[in-house]
């Protein structure tokens, strides 16, 4: 898993519908190793190099 900084963890937040977000592995075959989950709509957003892609265009749908 990914050394995000937590104090990045508390204020982040999904660009789509600003739902709080958890640090998860991504699933085996993805291009990165952790991604950032959404509890509500479900997007993940991949973080690459320690640095999470927030962008809705790069989001992974997992519901």
């Amino acid at each position: 898993m990914s050394a995000l900084d937590p104090g990045l963890l508390a204020i982040v937040v999904c660009p789509v519908d600003h739902g709080s977000l958890s640090v998860e592995d991504a699933p085996a075959g993805a291009d990165v190793a952790t991604e950032l989950v959404c509890g509500s709509c479900g997007r993940a957003y991949p973080v690459r190099d320690d640095i999470p892609v927030l962008l809705a265009d790069e989001a992974r749908a997992t519901r």
